[in-house]
């Protein structure tokens, strides 16, 4: 099993560069306003131009307009959406394009339920129940996850180097969403610390194909 890793709230090349690099499957640009993330329309498309092949490339959305997905998806080439707010399976799907459904987990709340409202999703993503829908670097309770969550399951909410390996044991989720946890400051990502987080998933995989510390494939 080989998990995947999306690296998140991507503001500049470099870090695209750094994050294709390293070796990370796909790169999220967040399009919510509020987010010390957020990233305009004309950037984004110039970075999505810039990304290397085979890059998915994903958009993160919060409760947004309708309208304002559209012209997100005229001017940046993304392959997959990603709903952080409180849209339901209907909005989610009018895009006619691939979406990851994101649900915030705290006690009490029904997360299969809350799963198979969006039977369309093509995957759902697990994060911290935090005020700011996402980014807010918090591990939650792993122990909330119901066994057998019937879709594909991303996990997020505070995942870094240092606790990936005891996330993949546990949860054994098909992939990893970090944002966070390979940051220097908000919105600026650390090259080092993305290599240090892909490397950390593939010995917690079983993989012998880490990257050195110089970035450089041995």
């Amino acid at each position: 099993m080989r998990t995947r890793i999306k690296i998140c709230g991507l503001t500049r090349f470099d870090d695209v560069s750094a994050a294709a690099k390293a070796g990370a499957d796909a790169v999220g640009f967040v399009f919510h306003p509020p987010s010390p993330r957020f990233v305009a329309l004309e950037a984004a498309a110039e970075l999505s131009r810039r990304a290397p092949p085979f890059i998915t490339l994903v958009g993160l959305f919060v409760n947004a307009d309708p309208r304002v997905v559209r012209e997100t998806l005229a001017a940046v080439p993304l392959h997959v959406l990603q709903f952080h707010g409180d849209e339901d399976e209907a909005y989610c799907r009018q895009f006619k394009r691939p979406y990851i459904k994101a649900l915030r987990v705290a006690p009490g709340v029904d997360l299969l339920a809350r799963v198979a409202d969006f039977p369309s999703a093509q995957a759902i993503l697990l994060d911290a129940f935090v005020e700011s829908y996402g980014g807010g670097g918090r591990v939650f309770d792993w122990s909330l996850i119901p066994q057998a969550i019937g879709k594909s399951l991303i996990l997020s909410g505070g995942v870094n180097a240092g606790n990936v390996a005891e996330a993949i044991a546990r949860v054994r989720p098909a992939a990893l969403d970090v944002s966070t946890g390979v940051e220097s400051e908000k919105g600026i990502k650390d090259a080092q610390k993305i290599r240090e987080f892909v490397n950390a998933v593939r010995v917690a995989d079983g993989r012998d194909d880490r990257i050195p510390s110089n970035g450089n494939p041995g």
